[in-house]
């Protein structure tokens, strides 16, 4: 059987105030026919439907227009969604009573029946075109410290907490399965052996300090599919264990990623392929320069170079545009002149990032030995001048600087 694995959507997202809802719904035009394309018996979402969560009305219409659409097209296919740490679990466990009616498995947080583990909601039995179940998928949402078991243990207490939720639930889906059946599983965490967006993503339990090991899924489980990570990547070498990454690049830095989906075939109860699919990219991520921060010169000449905006390309097709300024001097007008340069170009930008070119180093470098009483204002200024810029101050700057230290003197005194 066919699974798709996916996760991190996001809906509801900005780029520096910049709405991400024309992206997104292509993305979900473009899956839901990959979907049908492919003949996927089963969906699974693996966490971050939202990202905040109190998302706003236009993001949750989304997530419910999606589930409706689905449903309509594609009568048989399964759909698995687990919680995110970005997702309210109360909000995604709401509308469980009308999800289940649709056939749609929604596991927001930890469920729990009478104190234990609730394996009825968190086990979710797959099936293929035909109505055979082929597989059980262990559906684990994000865990949170204080969804863990206390465990005795000289080892790390929450990484033992989450190693016996997900035994407890691998061992009861064991007893369920069949022989031929596949057994998965699905996690939202941080594992060991896993590459870090650092701009964009953290390590999520317990403050920042905790990855989970590998061996968190036995060799009998055939597929882990994971979410949290925006890069797509093997976990530790292993080809069954994968994040499948952000469908969108949601930062400036993962312009690079290769944005993409999980193709999974399962092959009785083992592993059979992996493909990746990859997600079109509706706007592109431009950085000007490409590399190293150039002075402001360059940098205005290479945006003149950038391709004019047809009149007819839709504003979700516009690229977005960093451009980053090396700064041996102060420009109060580099915002004006860049966005100057940048009328009528296709390109849209949204961050400004200026580069320094002065020795960085704080005051208390500058003079060692010296206390701040000791130093004249004049001598602090230019001390603070010289962290950000390499040339020499400018005589205008300077005599602006005392103007401004005789008024506030002569107010005090």
């Amino acid at each position: 059987m066919r699974l798709l694995h996916t996760s991190d959507w996001h809906l509801g997202h900005t780029l520096y105030d910049v709405s991400r809802e024309a992206e997104h719904a292509a993305f979900l035009d473009w899956l839901l026919v990959t979907l049908e394309a492919e003949s996927v018996d089963a969906l699974l979402i693996a966490g971050d439907i939202f990202d905040t969560a109190n998302p706003s009305a236009e993001a949750q219409a989304a997530w419910y227009h999606f589930i409706a659409r689905v449903r309509r097209k594609l009568h048989k296919l399964d759909v698995v969604v687990i919680g995110g740490n970005h997702d309210s679990a109360a909000r995604l466990d709401a509308p469980d009573p009308l999800f289940a009616a649709l056939g749609v498995r929604v596991v927001g947080g930890l469920p729990r029946a009478q104190g234990s583990l609730d394996f009825e909601r968190l086990l979710v039995p797959l099936h293929d075109s035909r109505g055979r179940v082929k597989a059980w998928v262990a559906a684990v949402p994000y865990l949170r410290p204080s969804d863990l078991p206390m465990v005795q243990t000289e080892g790390d207490r929450l990484i033992e907490g989450v190693r016996e939720v997900y035994g407890l639930t691998l061992e009861s889906a064991r007893r369920r399965k069949q022989s031929g059946q596949a057994l998965v599983a699905m996690g939202h965490c941080y594992m060991t052996g896993a590459e870090l967006s650092l701009l964009s993503e953290r390590k999520i339990l317990g403050g920042n300090q905790h990855a989970l090991p590998v061996d968190l899924f036995p060799a009998d489980v055939a597929y882990a599919a994971l979410g949290h990570l925006h890069k797509a990547q093997r976990v530790g070498g292993h080809e069954g264990v994968r994040y499948s990454g952000s469908p969108i690049p949601l930062s400036l830095s993962e312009a690079h990623y290769r944005h993409q989906v999980l193709l999974v075939e399962l092959d009785g109860e083992g592993l059979g392929t992996v493909r990746p699919l990859s997600v079109p990219r509706t706007a592109e991520m431009l950085r000007v320069p490409a590399r190293e921060a150039v002075p402001l010169e360059e940098v205005l000449e290479q945006l003149a170079a950038l391709p004019a905006l047809e009149p007819d390309m839709p504003e979700r097709n516009r690229p977005y545009l960093e451009v980053c300024v090396s700064l041996p001097r102060p420009e109060p007008l580099l915002r004006r002149k860049v966005e100057a340069v940048l009328e009528g170009k296709a390109a849209r930008l949204v961050k400004l990032t200026p580069s320094y070119t002065g020795t960085g180093h704080a005051l208390a470098e500058t003079q060692p030995g010296i206390s701040l009483r000791e130093r004249t204002p004049e001598e602090v200024f230019k001390a603070r001048y010289a962290r950000d810029y390499q040339e020499p101050m400018a005589p205008a700057l300077l005599e602006s600087f005392h103007t401004l230290l005789t008024a506030v003197q002569e107010d005090a005194s």
